[in-house]
């Protein structure tokens, strides 16, 4: 990981502890230093800046921050971070959805959060950049309560964190107990529904993963890790095998985690409250039962889920009914359908991202078989094919926005000597090695190819002749820097329209045979054509 990376994941742990505004200043500031601008900073310090705006509420600046940060992310091919960004982007749209409602709209959120999926089919090969990316699209498919969807995010996270690259810093006990969260709030939404034996599945699957985080917990927050996973493997039991240890247990581990740093974490100590009041149903104790619900509904805020806080009025309202309560029905009714309406509509959403899913993955390989059929595969820059459609594209009237393109023609000296004298592997390593010079001598924007055998192109757009002779020439300094091997190259110049580029190729070939005439390691330059 690279300093920038550390400094900015460093800032946004800062932003999420309280010191958002300190954290937005120096982002912002380091943003733009390299040029003023700061859309030109690095992907990473946008992740900061996005976390920060949004610790100070300010959502709409916060999607404009992600905004900056994709572009970043594509300028840099950074595949983990453009994950990030789009999943960032998602979940401040469905935040900003919830507080106007004129501004909801969840296909675009869905679209962006399978984008930033689909993105994580190219490898990233950073493992905190890559469980980063696969939490932010976990957290925003677990808040549409897409389960299905949510868990393999969360899964993924967890095994990265496993990579002897990752920092022992507790976060692998964090997403075991992410794991289990989500299936226990997947076991709240299905009891509303009446799929009893479902819901149990999933507290059997969160008892699995809280156990291990438990086991797993480490890092400065280890203890709290740790009592958060006991309590949710307590709450997992309460609907199964041991109602009686788990109506002990849960207030016991909430006490413990009340004085060891998990005091503001109320939505998590929430959750459990229906599965306390559960336990102690079972056992029989619906007195101590009903008092809990009705503790945990009065300590209520606008700010609590609303699974949560559906769970918990719909588990008040079975109490009052089992105890006799005729004002319960009603409620009851109504909750039951409400849930059924929303478990619907999860439904119909959840349809909506998987077809999203087909569609792009179809796409993602589409798009790499094309690129692998226009790609030399012993060099990885283009082929012939590559460059015919890149040509076609140049010299496309509607799309030719450069009147004048320059062309190199780039041969090897000597090639044949390198592989009888050395051996055809090493002759593979001379040709990847020139391949490599030839892309980072040239300009952003610039197009390389290889035509064959040891014979490359270099296409400039809106190159001049003393651009090209530039370009032309310092790649001939690079390739005969190259320590590992003795080698040269031939290049040829040429520079003129771009609807008459078979011409300027034809003048280019022309210069570098010229200059393997005069001795080869040079470049040879044709009069312009413009």
């Amino acid at each position: 990981m690279d300093d920038v990376t550390l400094r900015a994941l460093r800032l946004a742990e800062e932003a999420q502890a309280g010191a958002a505004a300190q954290v937005l200043a120096v982002a912002e500031e380091t943003l733009r230093g390299s040029t003023g601008a700061m859309c030109d900073g690095p992907s990473a310090m946008h992740f900061a800046r996005v976390v920060a705006l949004t610790r100070l509420g300010d959502l709409r600046a916060a999607i404009a921050a992600a905004d900056l940060m994709l572009a970043a992310a594509d300028r840099e091919c950074g595949v983990g971070w453009r994950s990030c960004a789009l999943s960032l982007r998602a979940t401040r749209r469905l935040r900003l959805g919830h507080q106007d409602i004129a501004e909801f709209d969840i296909e675009a959120v869905l679209r962006d959060l399978v984008s930033a999926e689909t993105a994580l089919l190219a490898d990233e090969p950073d493992p905190v950049i890559l469980s980063n990316a696969r939490t932010g699209i976990a957290i925003g498919y677990a808040q549409l309560r897409l389960y299905e969807l949510a868990a393999p995010q969360f899964q993924a996270a967890y095994e990265a964190t496993c990579r002897a690259a990752y920092p022992d810093n507790g976060n692998r006990a964090m997403w075991l107990c992410n794991l289990a969260e989500l299936n226990l709030l997947w076991a709240l939404e299905l009891y509303q529904v009446g799929q009893v034996a479902e819901a149990e599945e999933h507290t059997t699957v969160a008892e699995k993963h809280a156990l291990r985080a438990a086991g797993e917990a480490s890092g400065p927050k280890a203890e709290v890790w740790r009592l958060l996973a006991l309590l949710y493997a307590a709450c997992s039991r309460a609907d199964r095998q041991d109602p009686t240890g788990a109506a002990a247990d849960i207030p016991r581990y909430i006490a413990l985690l009340q004085t060891s740093g998990l005091e503001e974490q109320q939505q998590e100590l929430l959750l459990c409250r229906p599965f306390h009041a559960v336990a102690l149903r079972r056992s029989g104790r619906p007195g101590e039962a009903l008092r809990v619900i009705e503790d945990a509904v009065a300590s209520l805020s606008p700010d609590t889920d609303w699974l949560i806080s559906a769970a918990l009025h719909r588990t008040h309202a079975v109490l009052l009914s089992a105890n006799g309560s005729p004002d319960a029905t009603p409620g009851l009714t109504y909750g039951d359908a409400l849930a059924e309406l929303l478990w619907r509509q999860r439904h119909r959403w959840l349809h909506t991202a998987m077809t999203m899913q087909s569609y792009d993955v179809l796409r993602w390989r589409h798009e790499q078989a094309e690129r692998a059929a226009q790609t030399d595969p012993l060099t990885g820059v283009a082929n012939r094919r590559g460059l015919d459609n890149f040509l076609r594209q140049l010299a496309a009237p509607d799309t030719a926005a450069d009147p004048v393109v320059a062309v190199l023609a780039v041969d090897m000296d000597r090639f044949k000597h390198i592989n009888d004298s050395l051996g055809h592997s090493t002759g593979d390593d001379v040709l990847r090695a020139v391949a490599q010079v030839l892309t980072t001598s040239v300009r952003n924007g610039d197009f390389v190819a290889r035509l064959g055998g040891d014979e490359f192109v270099a296409i400039l757009p809106g190159a001049d002749s003393a651009a090209a002779r530039e370009v032309a020439q310092r790649t001939v300094d690079a390739v005969a820097g190259m320590t590992a091997w003795r080698a040269n190259v031939s290049v040829g110049v040429a520079t003129g329209p771009a609807y008459s580029l078979a011409q300027t190729l034809t003048h280019a070939d022309s210069a570098m045979y010229a200059a393997k005439r005069a001795g080869g390691n040079q470049a040879s330059c044709c009069h312009s054509l413009t």
